[in-house]
């Protein structure tokens, strides 16, 4: 009897033992995995520093149209503060830009609108 207590004990101890290895092992696989993820992740965003070019692109004409169309819509939605932000914004970061001088018309029209009671 004392016997079979014994090797049911070592059976026990063996089986723990296993099974902390095994969760030891996947544990490490998941780490390097994780650290392959993220290596690749870096590699993906890290861009290589660009070539100067000799001739100057024109001008993305996108994002300004985008800021002036949502600036012109906040103002047809009655929300003349949120369009003057929006238009400041156009002229801060485009000052010399195709849509300056509509969106400076734009600023005055609406803070004329914010003016009257």
């Amino acid at each position: 009897m004392k016997h079979m207590v014994w090797l049911i004990a070592l059976g026990i101890a063996a089986g723990l033992g296993y099974w902390i290895w095994l969760a030891s092992r996947r544990w490490g696989e998941r780490k390097r995995a994780a650290e392959e993820r993220f290596a690749s992740f870096m590699a993906q965003t890290v861009k290589p520093a660009a070539p100067k070019l000799a001739a100057v692109p024109g001008p993305d004409l996108g994002p300004q149209k985008l800021l002036l169309e949502a600036a012109a819509k906040a103002a047809e939605a009655g929300e003349p503060a949120l369009s003057i932000q929006l238009y400041a914004r156009l002229i801060a970061r485009y000052p010399e830009g195709p849509f300056s001088a509509q969106a400076r018309a734009a600023v005055e029209a609406q803070k004329s609108r914010l003016a009257r009671p």
